[in-house]
């Protein structure tokens, strides 16, 4: 990722401002408000703004006129109380915006979490970067063989050098075919000045889904953590979990309590079904189980066990 001058000084003096505030400030997530973290080749995500705190989900959680109480542990018991017994409105209460610079086709994955303010980068006003996303070649990998929507296998030596040289042969063409239609270069200039460019919204629909844009995007805390309980999961595709990863790290700057509570119920936990939750009783006790009795099916056996790292799969 490299950000122009403009950028890295228009980033250096939003840094720079100081204001003061009555309202709770994260002094760990200020140290990194603005900043742009790298994320895959080209991209980034920055902390643009945040509202609240630990203690205003305790706040809002007792509707208090203070902002939480006076001992930590006090605080911590109550937001763990808060998730472990999926109370979600206090968690409401916190809001915090992003801006993010990702690929066309995370983008595509990621608007799928329909709970945030969105606001994109607009190709019919302006032209997009001439930046393509490229996978490293650990990341190229055959399609799953038992996961519609996963990978298997990573691709090596000459394949992989063939993947790898169609994507950028094939963004690189696309884009100079979108500067072609558009009359004008990336950077603004005119290719010939007799002709006339074809409109933007439509030149715009030749471009490969690696091509990156940037949007805003704003978001309350419950609904954080309903996104990176799923991005962070290691079975997410990777290049979003690239992004959810920095956000994990921003959500332990911001809020630390519900952090700690969020991994240990949310990331490190499980959910059980009833029938899950007999079957449990029973291995706890050491009675025999028939698989047909539980009312389970092969899949949902096999997905109990393999959560509490049982050696009873079922093929």
């Amino acid at each position: 990722m490299k950000l122009n001058k403009e950028q890295q000084q228009e980033i250096k003096e939003l840094q720079s401002q100081e204001f003061k505030t009555k309202r709770v400030t994260a002094p760990e997530l200020e140290k990194v408000l603005f900043e742009a973290i790298p994320v895959l080749d080209h991209g980034f995500i920055r902390v643009i703004d945040y509202m609240g705190d630990d203690t205003s989900i305790v706040q809002a959680a007792r509707v208090s006129y203070g902002k939480g109480t006076k001992k930590v542990s006090t605080d911590s018991g109550l937001i763990k109380y808060l998730m472990r017994h999926w109370h979600s409105t206090p968690f409401e209460m916190c809001e915090i915006k992003y801006h993010v610079k990702l690929p066309i086709f995370i983008a595509r994955q990621w608007i799928r979490h329909r709970t945030a303010n969105v606001n994109e980068y607009s190709a019919r006003y302006s032209i997009l970067d001439k930046e393509f996303y490229l996978p490293s070649k650990e990341n190229l990998a055959a399609q799953s063989k038992n996961n519609r929507q996963g990978r298997g296998e990573v691709i090596e030596g000459d394949q992989a050098n063939e993947v790898l040289n169609l994507l950028k042969k094939d963004a690189e063409q696309t884009y100079e075919n979108y500067e072609t239609m558009l009359n004008e270069k990336y950077d603004g200039s005119i290719i010939d000045k007799n002709k006339s460019g074809l409109a933007r919204e439509l030149a715009r629909m030749n471009l490969t889904l690696n091509t990156y844009t940037q949007w805003y995007w704003k978001t309350d805390l419950l609904n954080l953590m309903n996104f990176l309980r799923l991005r962070v999961d290691p079975h997410a595709q990777y290049e979003i979990r690239a992004y959810a990863d920095v956000m994990l790290d921003n959500l332990k700057k911001w809020v630390p309590i519900t952090y700690d509570a969020f991994i240990d119920y949310r990331v490190g936990g499980t959910e059980v079904s009833a029938k899950g939750k007999i079957v449990i009783q029973k291995l706890i006790k050491g009675e025999n189980i028939n698989l047909e009795e539980t009312g389970l099916s092969k899949r949902e056996w096999n997905e109990l066990m393999l959560a509490f790292e049982l050696n009873e799969k079922i093929v």
